[in-house]
C-alpha cells in the first residue's frame, strides 16, 4: 500500500500550491523538500492578476505592493499599460512561500525534509526519495531531477553563449510606481518591482556573465532611482531555457518551471504554474488529459516569451520599445493575455 496519495517533489510555491490543490480533493500529500525554513530564489516576485486570481481562491492572501501594469522603458521613452480590471502584486518570494506553506499545512499537507535522488515507477504508483505514492507531481523547478532521472529532459537548442540568465537584488526605498518597470538595456533587461512600502526588488535578465552594476550604468534612470539605497545580496539563476520531451511518464506529471520554461521576460512563470499545477491535479488519472491541458496553459506564454526573447536577442533590439511606443494597442493586448 503507497504511504500517500499524491507525492510532491519541490516545495517552491508551484510544489505548494499543487499540494494545496490536491488537499482540496481531499486527496492525502507527502511534500519532499531539502531546504529548511522559508526558501528563497531569484526572481521578479510580481504576481500577475491571474495568478493572484488563483490564490485567492486557495484562500492565500500574501503581503506585498499593488501592481497595476508594466512600463517599458529605454532611453529613447517609455510606454506603459494598466491592467484593465483587477491588479497584480508584488510580493517577496519569502513572503509567498510562508503564506503557501501555512496553507498547505493547514490543509493537512505533510512536509518531510529530504532530498529526491532516485525516482522509479512501480506496480500501482511510484517511490521517490524513500516515500511511494499513487501519483508524484514533479514540481523541483529549472534542473529537475525527476525530469532527468525519467528520460524527460529534451537537450538543450540555445548555444552557450544565447543562453540566458537572471539575478535579483533587492533595494531599501520606498516604490515611486504601481507598474512593474521592464529597463532595457543593450545587452539585458532589468525588471523592477515594488514589493513592500520600503522595498524594490531590481531583476537583471541576460547572458551569462551579465553584471548588474555594470546594467545600471546603462540606465541612468534607474540608476538615478536607486542611488544611495541599501542594497541586499545578489542571486542567481539559470540558464533559463529548460525543455521536456513530454510532461507525463506513467503516475508521474511535470509540473511548473520542471515541466519547461522559455524565459522570464513576460515575467509570468508563476500563473502558468498554478494554472499547471491545478490541471495536474485535475488529471491525475488521465495522462493524455494533462498534456492537452498543459499545452491549453501555457500556449500564450510559450508563443509570446519566445517571440520577444526572440526579438530581445537579435540584432533588432534596439528598436523593441521604440515599436512598443508606436503601437500601445499591440502592447496592451500582450499584456493583457499574458496577465490573465
Amino acid at each position: 500500500m503507497a504511504d500517500t496519495d499524491v507525492l510532491v517533489v519541490g516545495g517552491g510555491p508551484v510544489g505548494l500550491a499543487a499540494a494545496i490543490e490536491a488537499r482540496r480533493h481531499g486527496l492525502d500529500v507527502v511534500v519532499v523538500e531539502p531546504r529548511p525554513g522559508t526558501v528563497d530564489k531569484a526572481c521578479g516576485e510580481g504576481l500577475m492578476p491571474g495568478a493572484m486570481a488563483l490564490l485567492r481562491e486557495w484562500d492565500v492572501d500574501p503581503a506585498g505592493h499593488p501592481i497595476t501594469g508594466i512600463s517599458y522603458r529605454s532611453p529613447a521613452g517609455h510606454v506603459d499599460h494598466r491592467f484593465r480590471g483587477t491588479a497584480g502584486r508584488g510580493v517577496r518570494r519569502t513572503t509567498l512561500h510562508d503564506a503557501l506553506r501555512e496553507r498547505a499545512a493547514d490543509l493537512g499537507a505533510v512536509t518531510v525534509a529530504r532530498r529526491v535522488e532516485d525516482v522509479r515507477t512501480v506496480p500501482g504508483g511510484v517511490v521517490a526519495g524513500g516515500v511511494s505514492a499513487r501519483y508524484l507531481l514533479a514540481c523541483d523547478g529549472l534542473h529537475s531531477t525527476v525530469r532527468r532521472r525519467l528520460g524527460l529532459e529534451a537537450p538543450a537548442t540555445a548555444r552557450p553563449g544565447r543562453r540566458r540568465y537572471g539575478l535579483r537584488r533587492h533595494y531599501r526605498l520606498a516604490p515611486w510606481t504601481d507598474l512593474v518597470e521592464v529597463h532595457w538595456s543593450p545587452v539585458a533587461e532589468a525588471y523592477v518591482t515594488p514589493v513592500a512600502p520600503d522595498l524594490v526588488g531590481v531583476a537583471l535578465l541576460g547572458p551569462r556573465g551579465a553584471d548588474l552594476t555594470a546594467a545600471l550604468a546603462a540606465l541612468p534612470e534607474l540608476a538615478e532611482r536607486l542611488d544611495g539605497a541599501t542594497a541586499g545580496p545578489v542571486r542567481g539563476a539559470g540558464p533559463l531555457r529548460q525543455r521536456s520531451t513530454r510532461r507525463t511518464a506513467g503516475p508521474v506529471r511535470l509540473v511548473g518551471d520542471a515541466s519547461g520554461y522559455v524565459d522570464a521576460l513576460t515575467g509570468e512563470g508563476l500563473r502558468v504554474g498554478f494554472a499547471q499545477a491545478r490541471a495536474a491535479v485535475a488529471t491525475l488519472d488521465d495522462p493524455a488529459g494533462y498534456e492537452r491541458a498543459w499545452w491549453a496553459a501555457t500556449r500564450d506564454y510559450r508563443v509570446l516569451t519566445s517571440g520577444l526573447v526572440a526579438w530581445a536577442s537579435s540584432p533588432l533590439r534596439g528598436a523593441l520599445v521604440p515599436t512598443a511606443r508606436r503601437l500601445p494597442g499591440v502592447f496592451g493586448a500582450v499584456v493583457e493575455r499574458l496577465a490573465r
